[in-house]
């Protein structure tokens, strides 16, 4: 992951034992499971919604804002989960140089 991601991961897995009555993260871990995943799914869809919206025109705040949001709370799902996102990225590098479709192909075949 990129500097800024890496220290937000860090801040997340700090926060998530914290007082819940004074942490977002923590207010999250202390709801569980299914209230990260509530969340995820709300901003995946406002960044649907922000992606629409979006033309040629447009100043991409309100899109970036949105992202942002999403990228945060996957986040803390992964560290809800035990999951360090360093896989994400090393997922992501391993599929450097395979066309998507041939990736998505190979995948599937081994089901």
């Amino acid at each position: 992951m990129n500097d800024s991601l890496d220290e937000l991961f860090a801040t997340i897995s700090s926060r998530r034992k914290a007082n819940a009555d004074d942490s977002y993260v923590a207010s999250l871990n202390r709801a569980g499971l299914n209230k990260i995943l509530e969340k995820v799914g709300e901003e995946a869809v406002e960044v649907i919604i922000a992606a629409k919206e979006h033309n040629d025109e447009t100043e991409p705040r309100e899109l970036t804002k949105e992202m942002a949001d999403l990228w945060f709370h996957l986040l803390v799902l992964l560290d809800h989960l035990g999951v360090n996102p360093g896989l994400i990225s090393q997922e992501l590098t391993s599929r450097q140089g395979t066309s998507g479709l041939e990736e998505k192909r190979l995948r599937y075949s081994k089901e």
